[in-house]
């Protein structure tokens, strides 16, 4: 074989590799649509059923989004060294979410005493969001989303993940090993990860924006890190099995004319070391992935408190297992996580916010799914999160509040899904909580500024009046 067709061999070869396995896996997606435009795809090619990733999707996202079935406007120098390799048409997309929300009783009026809010809100829209997804360039590739928030009422930066990847053959041309190394730089921990049982793509894929959640969460499960940071790392996925990460946050401004003052809150010090350590073994249509993550963050409360002195310090070390089968027909997937956050809170203590100097939170999530052919299906999860009790953490007061100062909550989410078609899904959902914030009943009784009627304390709500019904339409175009 003579040079010039080795050379193309050894460009080509990491494509081949992609496709040969995208052709072993799909049967008869959440890369949005602008990736099946990019790829000329259907989105059953990367998602079972979106935003959960298939084998071939997690190399997709691995590989940098950039396999591409395009015409590209192109540049090339005289020593045939690329300077453009762009899309004629833009990977853009857009997605919608219209939702309905019922909890099991109405919430407190958050302005008139003794009153209650009207139970059951329409959100037209939830979210609205446009993406720019898929290749800028050889090699580098970009996963973005501006997203307009129909309770906030504004548009902000949403999950954004751009990176850089290489491929190094290790071997023979016929290859027996294969290693990509890659570079992330993202906006929220997690957001990179290739599996759905971390936070930022994991189940529930989708929650009401209005309903009551738990007061406590760990800093890797919605602890507040995301969209409020900035990270930059490197990663390896060596022999479609073993994948290593190593990120670094720092904090990074959101909102306002002015520096990063004590007007934000949850502030990251520094820089936060991120770390990620999976295996995955494939064999005929099943997938098995053990691994485990975690972040060592450093923090300045903020909301008002100056960002200077003592900080809290959060660990979180997490393990993860998931496992998939894709069939013809029937599709099946098994996920779990569990976190266990160390928190050393001398900023928080100092600034009167916490009362212990060392608390833990302990988060437990497990889910099974169902899928026929990828159009009916649905999923039972359940969540258990417990922690220390802290009378400044956890404070009594209505609704949000904890009568014995304590972070656990734990119950089940039921889903069922319809998808006429596969960018578009019909869902229902309910969220039963046997345990919110320490109590099954009463939970809330405490001592309130703004009492209900003149007995000095709020009243009693139980558990069962934060479960949730959820209707969503969720359309991506």
């Amino acid at each position: 074989m003579s040079d010039i067709p080795r050379t193309r061999f050894q460009k080509l070869r990491p494509y081949a590799l992609l496709l040969a396995l995208y052709a072993s896996l799909a049967t008869p997606s959440w890369a949005v649509p602008s990736f099946a435009r990019q790829t000329g795809m259907a989105c059953a090619a990367c998602h079972t059923v979106y935003p959960e990733l298939t084998p071939f999707g997690r190399e997709f996202k691995l590989n940098g989004y950039v396999l591409d079935n395009m015409k590209q406007i192109t540049g090339i120098t005289t020593d045939a060294r690329s300077t453009l390799s762009l899309n004629s048409i833009p990977p853009i997309s857009m997605m919608l979410q219209i939702s309905y929300t019922h909890t099991g009783a109405p919430l407190p009026d958050s302005a008139l005493t003794g009153a209650q809010a009207k139970n059951g809100d329409v959100l037209f829209p939830q979210q609205a969001s446009f993406f720019y997804a898929g290749k800028i360039a050889d090699n580098l590739g970009a996963f973005v989303q501006l997203t307009y928030d129909g309770v906030a009422d504004s548009f902000g930066f949403d999950n954004t993940d751009i990176r850089y990847a290489r491929h190094v053959t290790l071997g023979s041309l016929d290859g027996n090993k294969n290693l990509v190394i890659g570079v992330t730089l993202n906006n929220n921990p997690t957001v990179q990860d290739p599996w759905n049982t971390t936070q930022a793509w994991g189940f529930p894929y989708s929650g009401s924006s209005v309903a009551p959640g738990p007061n406590a969460s760990t800093k890797l499960d919605s602890g507040g890190i995301g969209q409020s940071a900035a990270g930059l790392g490197v990663y390896a996925w060596w022999h479609h099995s073993l994948y290593a990460e190593l990120t670094l946050y720092s904090a990074a401004l959101r909102g306002g004319a002015h520096p990063l003052d004590s007007t934000q809150a949850a502030v990251i010090h520094g820089v936060s070391p991120y770390w990620r350590l999976a295996y995955e073994y494939r064999w005929n249509r099943n997938s098995l992935m053990f691994g485990t993550y975690g972040i060592d963050a450093k923090m300045h409360p903020g909301a008002g408190h100056a960002l200077q002195g003592p900080t809290d310090e959060y660990l979180d070390v997490a393990g993860d297992m998931q496992y998939q089968y894709i069939g013809e027909n029937n599709i099946f997937t098994l996920m779990s996580t569990y976190i266990h956050e160390n928190q050393t809170l001398n900023a928080s203590v100092a600034d009167g916010l916490a009362a212990n100097d060392h608390n833990s939170l302990k988060t437990l999530k497990v889910v099974g799914e169902y899928y026929y052919q990828r159009m009916i299906g649905g999923a039972v999860g359940y969540f258990d999160t417990t922690g220390t009790q802290d009378a400044l953490l956890y404070p009594a007061g209505a609704a949000s509040g904890s009568f014995l100062n304590s972070p656990d909550s734990r119950g089940e989410i039921f889903e069922v899904n319809y998808l006429p078609w596969l960018n578009t899904k019909l869902q229902l959902q309910y969220v039963h909580y046997d345990r919110f914030n320490g109590g099954t009943s009463n939970y809330d009784l405490g001592p309130s500024a703004a009492p209900y009627g003149t007995t000095g304390y709020v009243a009693g709500r139980s558990a069962s009046d934060n479960d949730t019904l959820y209707v969503l339409a969720w359309l991506n175009f």
